[in-house]
C-alpha cells in the first residue's frame, strides 16, 4: 500500500466526527490566541506591498530619486529575509512570546517613525528596522499557531488561515495602499500598522502562552553565519537586475553568502545547541516543501511587479482601482482557505499541490497572451481569480508539510526555515522576473517584456510541480520497499 509523500500523518477515525457537547478546555482563550497571531501576521506580510501603488507620490513628497525609491522596498525585504533564521531561533531559547512581543514593539515603533519621516535616509532605516521587527515576531507567530490550537483540526485550520493570510497579504496590501494613499497620504501606510500593532500587544499576554526557556550556550557563530549568509544573498539577488548578474558586486556577495553556509553546515554538526538544527534538513519531503514554497512564492513576485503594471499602466487603474482589481486573487485565496482543511484529510497533500502547481502555471500563461486589445475582465480577471484559487490550494499542505514531526522546542526554528524560503525564493523569484522583463522589453511598449516574464513565472510553478511529482514517486518507491521487507 502506497502512502502519499508530502502528507503529514493522518488523522484516524471518520471524516466528519460528531460535534464535542462541551468546546475543549481553553478552547475560547486559544481561539482568540490564533486570531490576534493572524492579525499581526497579516500586518507583517502586507507592509512588503502596501506602500508600492504610494512609491510615486513618496518619490515626489521626499524626492528620492529613481534608484534610491527601490530601497523602500529592498530595506523591508533584506531585514527581513536576512534576519528570520535568528529569529526563529531567538524564539525557542527565549521564548516565542516574548520575542514575538519584542518584535512587534520594533515593528510599531518602526512604522511611526516612517511615517514621520522628512528625509530619504530616515524612511528606509526606518523600513529596514520595520524588518527587523518582523523577523523577530513572524517565526513566533507560526509556532504560536501550532501550539495555541487545542486539536488537530483547529492546527489545520490556522495552518489554512497562516496560508492564506501569507500569501493573500500581498494583495491586500496593494488594496490597502491605493485606498489609504488616495484618500490621505502615503505616510498612512506607515501609520495604520501602530493602532493595530498596539492592540495586539495589549492583548497578546491575555492570550497566549509563554514557552519555557531552553537551557544551553547560544550558537553566536551559527547565528552569525546564518544572518550574514542570507543577508548576502538577498543583497545579491535585489541588486542583480540593476547590476547585471555577472557583476563584481553581484558574484562577490553570492561568493560570501555560499562560504557563510558553508561554515554554518560545518559549524552545526559540530555545536551541542545548534543555531540550525541539521535534522530539518534532513527530511526529503520538508526540503522537497521548502523548495516548492521558494518556487511558488517566486513565481507569484510576477504578480505583484508586473501585474500592478499592466493593470496601472496599460488599463489606465489609478492606486485604489488597481488594489480592487486584485480582488479576485485575494478572493480565491481566502475562499479556498476554507476548504483545504478537508481537502488535506481526505486526499493528502500530493493531489492539492499537483493541482494547485498546475493551475497557477496556467494562470500566469493565460497573462502572457494579454494583448492591448483586453480589457480588465477579458485578460485579467480570470487569470487573477484562477491565481488566487491555486495559490490557497498549495500554501496550507507546504506548511503543513514543513511542520509534520517537528518537536516543540523546535518549532520557531522549522518556522524560521519555512519563511526564509519564503523570503528568499520572493528575492530570487523579482530579480529573475525583472531580468527577463528587462531583456524582453521594448522601448514604450509594456507587453513584450511582460509576456516572456509571465512565461518566466509559469516556469517556477511547473518545475514546483516536477518537486512535488518527484517526492510521490519516491515515497512510493519507499512504501513498496518497506511492504516487501515486512513481508519477508
Amino acid at each position: 500500500m502506497s502512502t502519499d509523500a508530502l502528507a503529514p500523518a493522518r488523522t484516524q477515525g471518520p471524516l466528519r466526527p460528531d460535534l464535542p457537547d462541551e468546546l475543549p478546555p481553553h478552547a475560547t482563550r486559544a481561539a482568540a490566541g490564533i486570531a490576534l497571531v493572524l492579525v499581526a501576521q497579516l500586518m507583517l506580510i502586507l507592509d512588503a506591498t502596501v506602500v508600492n501603488v504610494a512609491l510615486p507620490h513618496i518619490d515626489a513628497d521626499l524626492g528620492f530619486g529613481p534608484a534610491a525609491l527601490s530601497w523602500v522596498l529592498n530595506g523591508y525585504t533584506l531585514a527581513f529575509g536576512g534576519l528570520l533564521l535568528l529569529g526563529g531561533r531567538l524564539g525557542d531559547v527565549l521564548g516565542r512570546r516574548r520575542m514575538f512581543e519584542i518584535g512587534l514593539a520594533v515593528f510599531t515603533a518602526a512604522s511611526l517613525v516612517g511615517g514621520l519621516a522628512q528625509t530619504p535616509a530616515l524612511l528606509v532605516a526606518a523600513r529596514a528596522a520595520q524588518g527587523v521587527g518582523a523577523a523577530m515576531a513572524a517565526p513566533g507567530v507560526l509556532a504560536l499557531l501550532t501550539t495555541s490550537a487545542p486539536d488537530e483540526a483547529a492546527r489545520n485550520r490556522a495552518l489554512a488561515l497562516f496560508g492564506a493570510v501569507s500569501s493573500g497579504g500581498m494583495s491586500i496590501g496593494l488594496l490597502l495602499g491605493g485606498f489609504l494613499t488616495d484618500v490621505g497620504s502615503w505616510r498612512w501606510t506607515m501609520f495604520i500598522n501602530v493602532p493595530v500593532g498596539l492592540v495586539v500587544l495589549a492583548l497578546s499576554r491575555r492570550v497566549l502562552s509563554e514557552t519555557p526557556r531552553r537551557p544551553g550556550r547560544f550558537d553566536v557563530v551559527g547565528a552569525v553565519t546564518a544572518t550574514g549568509g542570507a543577508v548576502a544573498i538577498v543583497w545579491a539577488l535585489i541588486g542583480a537586475p540593476e547590476h547585471g548578474w555577472t557583476s563584481p558586486r553581484t558574484l562577490g556577495a553570492f561568493a560570501l553568502g555560499a562560504v557563510l553556509l558553508v561554515v554554518l553546515a560545518r559549524t552545526e554538526r559540530r555545536v551541542a545547541h545548534p543555531m540550525l538544527r541539521p535534522e530539518l534538513l534532513r527530511d526529503g519531503r520538508r526540503v522537497g516543501a521548502l523548495s516548492m514554497m521558494a518556487l511558488v512564492v517566486g513565481g507569484q513576485l510576477s504578480m505583484f511587479f508586473l501585474a500592478v503594471q499592466l493593470i496601472e499602466g496599460e488599463l489606465g487603474f489609478g492606486p485604489m482601482a488597481s488594489g480592487l482589481a486584485f480582488l479576485p486573487l485575494t478572493l480565491g485565496i481566502f475562499g479556498m482557505s476554507r476548504v483545504t482543511p478537508r481537502l488535506l484529510g481526505r486526499v493528502g497533500a500530493t493531489p492539492m499541490l499537483l493541482t494547485g502547481a498546475v493551475g497557477l502555471s496556467a494562470s500566469f500563461a493565460w497573462l502572457s497572451t494579454v494583448s492591448t486589445a483586453d480589457g480588465y475582465l477579458s485578460g485579467v480577471f480570470g487569470p487573477l481569480l484562477l491565481n488566487g484559487l491555486s495559490a490557497g490550494l498549495v500554501f496550507m499542505p507546504i506548511t503543513a508539510t514543513v511542520l509534520a514531526g517537528v518537536e516543540a522546542e523546535h518549532a520557531g526554528s522549522a518556522s524560521g526555515l519555512l519563511q526564509t524560503s519564503q523570503q528568499l525564493g520572493g528575492a530570487i523569484g523579482l530579480a529573475v522576473i525583472v531580468s527577463v522583463y528587462a531583456a524582453g522589453s521594448v522601448p514604450g511598449q509594456f507587453l513584450p517584456g511582460a509576456r516572456a516574464a509571465f512565461l518566466t513565472s509559469a516556469g517556477f510553478a511547473a518545475t514546483a510541480f516536477g518537486v512535488a511529482l518527484l517526492l510521490h514517486v519516491q515515497g512510493r518507491r519507499r512504501s513498496r520497499t518497506l511492504a516487501a521487507a515486512g513481508a519477508r
